[in-house]
C-alpha cells in the first residue's frame, strides 16, 4: 500500500491561493477500475482509493505515514513566482500615463 504526500495546486480558473496551504496523503490505486457493461459506471474494489487525508504540515503527514507503517512518496510543490507590479491594479487607470492605453 503506497501513499503519495503532496500539496495541492491552485485552481487553474482562479488566481488565488486558497486550499493550497494543506498537505494531502492519498493512496495509490491497487487495482484497475472496471466499467460496468450495463450502466457504464466505473467501479473498483479498492477502498483505499476513496481515502484522502489532509494535514497542516508535511511533517505531520510524514509522521502519520511512518506511525501507521505506510510506504509513501513526497512530491514537493513548485512555487510560482509572485507577480507584483509597482503601481498595482490602479496603474491601469492612471491619469498621468505617457502612452496611449489600448486593449
Amino acid at each position: 500500500m503506497l501513499a503519495r504526500i503532496y500539496q495541492p495546486a491552485r485552481n487553474a480558473m482562479q488566481s488565488g491561493q486558497a486550499k493550497t496551504k494543506t498537505w494531502v496523503l492519498e493512496f495509490a490505486p491497487e487495482e484497475a477500475r472496471e466499467v460496468d457493461p450495463l450502466m457504464g459506471w466505473t467501479s473498483s474494489g479498492d477502498m483505499n482509493a476513496q481515502v484522502k487525508l489532509t494535514f497542516d504540515s508535511k511533517d505531520a503527514a510524514i509522521d502519520y505515514a511512518t506511525g501507521k507503517g505506510i510506504a509513501y512518496t513526497v512530491s514537493d510543490p513548485h512555487k510560482r513566482k509572485p507577480n507584483v507590479r509597482a503601481g498595482g491594479y490602479g496603474e491601469n487607470f492612471a491619469t498621468n500615463r505617457r502612452g496611449v492605453w489600448t486593449h
